[in-house]
This record gives structure tokens, C-alpha cells and sequence, in this order.
């Protein structure tokens, strides 16, 4: 009999299995693990932790989108990732007991799951297999991480830009619209680069049928786009 915490609907489960820590999981060990879990909704602005707090538990996003941010000494606010639906955060913190090097606060309306240290511990003693999960997990983030500053450092604003879009686009060609789901300036900040130099590149992207109204996205032609991004088929920016 599943024992499934209040609050977790069942297309949970496929969202979690978009996750190199869930996806290769037995079910039995996801189910294990999902029954140690709290799954709460939160509204846009809510603080689910904060820099140097003890990482006593971590995060499987299942709605909605959470920033990660570090406070520099004069307060300002450097954006280090936007956690998307189906990705994991605070991880790699709370299995080096120690404290979380960033900030996390929902940029919208969010579902949450947070599973504590004790109880995958507990998890991990019933269950080997997830350790080899949780390791794999933290592999593909780091290569993430590699990813990410490789664009921030060689890759010109426009296609920066370009690719961030590009992840909220559906798979193949044609057109499609989306409505952000956060603020532009917030998005400047996670790329790395002033609000003005935000709005020159989208402004380039008008060349390759990108267009912005207000916080609404239309793209012309989505293999266009992704030549311009030289992005894959597949054609989007993992992980934030």
C-alpha cells in the first residue's frame, strides 16, 4: 500500500523521474522515498531557506519555479540558478552537514517537496540503490554548473538570451508563444548582465522572429531560433 504524503498528485511521480536522482529509481525506492517527504504549496515570495541557515533537508521542485540567490556583503542580491519544475536543490549542502551557501525563494506560486536528512538516511539504510541515484544526481549538476559558465563567459548576450528562452519552448519546429514566468529583470540577473543589456538582446532577437510584449514571448519559427542559439534539436538550457 503506497503511503503518499498530503499534497502529492500522481503525475508527481513522472515529474520526478525528469530527475537524474529519481529516473533510474525502483519504484519501491521512490515510493520509499516520496513517503518520508512533506509536499506544502507556496505562494510567490515565500523564503524557503536562507544563506548560512544549517542544511538540515533538501528540495524536489514539482510546480512552479524557486530562485537561488547569494547576498553579497553590501546586501545586493547575486542570482546563481532559477530551479525549474522537476529539479532538485540543496543536495550536495546537506550531505556535507553543513549550511546552505544561497538563498531560496519562490518566484511564483510553487509545490515543494522537502525530504530531511533523517528520513533519507533512513531511506539509504533500507535502500542502497538510491545512494548510486544521489551520486549521479550530483554529477549532472556539476556539469551543469560547467555548462552554464562556459555561456556566461563565451557566448555572445543575444544567443545567452536566446537559449534561456529556448527551454520554455515545446520540442520541434513552427511557432509558439509563452508568458514568463518571472520578471525580466530577474532573468537579466541570472544571465549575468544589466537590465538595459537585457533589452538590446532582445531586440537582436526580433532578426530571428523573437518578439516580446510585455511579459509575453512569440517565436516565429523555433528551429530558427535554435540555429541562432547553435542549440541542438532538443534545444533548451537545463537545470536553471
Amino acid at each position: 500500500m503506497r503511503n503518499d504524503p498530503p499534497g502529492y498528485r500522481p503525475q508527481d511521480a513522472a515529474t520526478l523521474r525528469s530527475n537524474a536522482l529519481f529516473g533510474r529509481l525502483p519504484d519501491r525506492s521512490l515510493e520509499l522515498l516520496v513517503s518520508t517527504a512533506q509536499v506544502r504549496t507556496v505562494p510567490r515570495g515565500t523564503t524557503l531557506f536562507v544563506q548560512d541557515e544549517d542544511a538540515d533537508r533538501f528540495f524536489a521542485l514539482l510546480d512552479g519555479w524557486v530562485k537561488l540567490y547569494r547576498l553579497t556583503r553590501d546586501g545586493a542580491e547575486a542570482v546563481v540558478t532559477i530551479v525549474a519544475p522537476g529539479e532538485t536543490f540543496a543536495e550536495a549542502a546537506m550531505f556535507a552537514s553543513g549550511k546552505f551557501p544561497v538563498c531560496a525563494e519562490a518566484v511564483a506560486d510553487s509545490r515543494v517537496m522537502t525530504l530531511t536528512a533523517e528520513g533519507f538516511a533512513r531511506c539509504l539504510r533500507e535502500d542502497d540503490q538510491i545512494a548510486f541515484a544521489m551520486l549521479g544526481s550530483l554529477s549532472v549538476r556539476l556539469r551543469h554548473l560547467v555548462q552554464q559558465i562556459e555561456q556566461l563567459q563565451v557566448q555572445p548576450t543575444a544567443q545567452r538570451v536566446g537559449s534561456f528562452l529556448l527551454r520554455f519552448c515545446p520540442e520541434g519546429g513552427g511557432a509558439t508563444s509563452f508568458a514568463l514566468p518571472f520578471d525580466k529583470a530577474l532573468i537579466a540577473r541570472r544571465l549575468g548582465m544589466q537590465p538595459e543589456t537585457f533589452s538590446r538582446a532582445l531586440a537582436k532577437l526580433r532578426g530571428v522572429g523573437v518578439e516580446t510584449q510585455g511579459g509575453t514571448v512569440s517565436v516565429a519559427d523555433l528551429d530558427a531560433l535554435r540555429r541562432f542559439c547553435n542549440a541542438d534539436s532538443g534545444g533548451s538550457e537545463q537545470g536553471g
